[in-house]
């Protein structure tokens, strides 16, 4: 017998949903999107080119409203274990589509974090479910819950 391959009555350490990874992953990548975003505004506040429609002149409020919004998607992303969260998460999106009005570019590199924000929704409610069918099929090797 190998003993790479559990054995009945083997304990075995519960996994993190998967939802939970995905979604706090997003999160954590779109936390340093928005310090990015907040370098380029900060560099293209004197310039006439590559600016949005909203303008921050002051390099102290560029990076508050850019600091402000990496904080609160880095904090969000240690709480996507409950339905709070997710839905959190998903308002925190509409800032980081916001971000556009700044810096334009941000208008299609938000939609990406947003598409990947509701792909890792659904996945991650699918493969928990999965999970937890496979789980339900062979409970000699799911995870021992104590």
């Amino acid at each position: 017998m190998s003993k790479d391959q559990p054995q009945p009555g083997d304990s075995i350490k519960p996994r993190k949903p998967a939802i939970v990874q995905f979604t706090s992953t997003v999160l954590t990548c779109e936390s340093l999107l928005v310090v990015f975003a907040t370098l380029v505004a900060f560099g293209l506040r004197d310039s006439p080119y590559g600016r949005g429609p909203l303008q921050f002149d002051s390099a102290v409020a560029i990076w508050v409203a850019g600091g402000t919004l990496a904080l609160v998607l880095l904090v969000l992303s240690r709480m996507t274990s409950g339905t709070g969260g997710y839905v959190a998460g998903s308002v925190a999106q509409l800032p980081v589509l916001g971000l556009g009005l700044v810096v334009p570019m941000m208008f299609f590199v938000g939609g990406v974090f947003v598409v990947l924000w509701i792909a890792a929704l659904r996945l991650g409610r699918r493969i928990d479910r999965e999970r937890a069918e496979y789980d339900a099929a062979h409970p000699e090797t799911a995870p021992n819950i104590e």
